[in-house]
Order: structure tokens, then C-alpha cells, then sequence
């Protein structure tokens, strides 16, 4: 019979306390990532100019209580959601697609459970009543080749007072003349803000209405950025990939 000598004893115990405390780690981390804070980085310009390609973001899962796709993999533990509260206009929040219950999407609650939404000739139309736009500076942007590129922008002011930024990409593009979109008891209207370039809740077959249910959490930090094509991984390039006028921005 082989017998455990001290150093093994030693090392033994050592390793064992190594997995308690790894172990540990990682419970934490799923109970932050779950109910706290969960990462997000940004991989599309749906959402410029208030979001940019390499931005890292915090998203509060507490803002809105929570669903089965607060939970990673999203389980079908429970229906609903539990501690409810609801978006409001003009957040910029997280949810599954509806059409698949898998992909993440980014856009800013547009519309509320009851609102007519429409877009007319690039305007935005809450009730029936136009949103109040006013045109300021270009968005511009320095592309990796070195080429500016300057988009025509305005500041939309929705009716709760929150203000933000869109672009405008193109005159009469695809979505700036809709229907009106009624939206349903539960349901929200996404939109991302750079509006020519987003597939949101203006494309129903796409994105369509957004359940209640289907909602992660809203972003509320930007707390990395590097510059789009960059890996954030490679630290020895910081110097110059990092938009350090964007860390810990909140979102608006």
C-alpha cells in the first residue's frame, strides 16, 4: 500500500486549494455576469455614431428584471419575466432576436406597447406627431486607409425629452417611408441610430416587435474601445488603437 508523504500531503493540498478558489471565481463571475453586469462588444455600425465597431460595453441586467434569457444559454426555467420593470423610451438595450431567441441585438426602445410608429420621408413619427430633428455638424470618420468620411447628422429629440444622435446616410433609403407599425401589448419598437444602415423593427420578416421578455439588459458603459479593425487583445498596440475618449462613457 503506497502512503502519502508530507510534499505530497502539501501538494496535494495546495492543488485542492487552487480548484476551491478557481471554482469559486468562476461561480462568481456567473452570478455578476447573470444578475449584475454581462460584457458586450459592438460589432456592427447599426448603432453609430452612439456606439462604434471595437466598442466594449457593461450591460445592467437588473434594469429591466429579469427572463430565462438573462440565464446563459437561456433555459426555459420560467415564463415571463421576474422583478419586472419596464423599458423606456429611448434606452439603449440588449435582447434576443425574436425570430431566432439566440442572436443578441443592440438598438435604441423606440416605440412602447400601444404607439403608432412611422417613418416619413426620414422622420420619425411617434403618434402620429413628427419627433423633433434638427440637423448639426457632419458625423465624420476617419476610415484605416486614412480617407474621411463625413455623414449628415441630426440630434432627435424624443417626446420624454431624451436626445441622441443619427445619421442619415442616404436621401429616401429603404426604411426612411414605412408603414404605420402598430405595436402590441408586451412588445416594443427597435431602431438603430444610424437609420440607413440598421436592420431593426422596421423590417418585420427581420426583427420585427420585440417581447418584453426577449430583453437582456440595458447598456449603460462603454468601458473599452479600440478602433475599428484593431483586436483588443493586442496590447502591445494600445498606444494607438485604444479611443481613449470613449472609456467609461455612459451610453445615452
Amino acid at each position: 500500500m503506497s502512503r502519502l508523504t508530507d510534499s505530497d500531503s502539501r501538494a496535494s493540498s495546495g492543488f485542492g486549494e487552487t480548484t476551491k478558489v478557481i471554482i469559486q471565481a468562476l461561480l462568481l463571475a456567473l452570478i455578476i455576469r447573470t444578475f449584475i453586469f454581462q460584457p458586450f462588444n459592438i460589432p456592427s455600425g447599426s448603432m453609430k455614431p452612439t456606439l462604434l465597431v471595437g466598442d466594449f460595453l457593461f450591460v445592467s441586467k437588473f434594469s429591466y428584471g429579469y427572463s430565462r434569457f438573462s440565464i446563459p444559454f437561456s433555459p426555459p426555467l420560467f415564463e415571463g419575466r421576474l422583478i419586472e420593470d419596464a423599458p423606456e423610451r429611448g434606452d439603449v438595450a440588449v435582447f434576443k432576436l425574436p425570430s431566432d431567441q439566440r442572436t443578441d441585438y443592440i438598438k435604441r426602445v423606440i416605440g412602447l406597447p400601444g404607439d403608432k410608429i412611422q417613418m416619413r420621408d426620414g422622420v420619425l413619427h411617434i403618434n402620429s406627431t413628427p419627433v423633433k430633428r434638427d440637423k448639426v455638424d457632419d458625423f465624420v470618420s476617419t476610415e484605416g486607409n486614412g480617407s474621411v468620411s463625413r455623414v449628415t447628422q441630426f440630434r432627435e429629440t424624443l417626446p420624454n425629452g431624451v436626445s441622441y444622435m443619427t445619421l442619415d446616410l442616404i436621401d429616401n433609403g429603404f426604411a426612411d417611408n414605412t408603414p404605420v407599425f402598430d405595436v402590441p401589448e408586451g412588445h416594443y419598437f427597435m431602431m438603430g441610430d444610424n437609420r440607413d444602415n440598421s436592420t431593426d423593427s422596421r423590417v418585420p420578416g427581420a426583427v420585427g416587435f420585440v417581447p418584453l421578455e426577449n430583453f437582456v439588459g440595458r447598456a449603460d458603459i462603454i468601458f473599452f474601445s479600440v478602433r475599428e479593425g484593431e483586436r483588443a487583445w493586442q496590447v502591445w498596440r494600445w498606444p494607438w488603437s485604444v479611443r481613449a475618449g470613449r472609456l467609461f462613457n455612459t451610453v445615452e
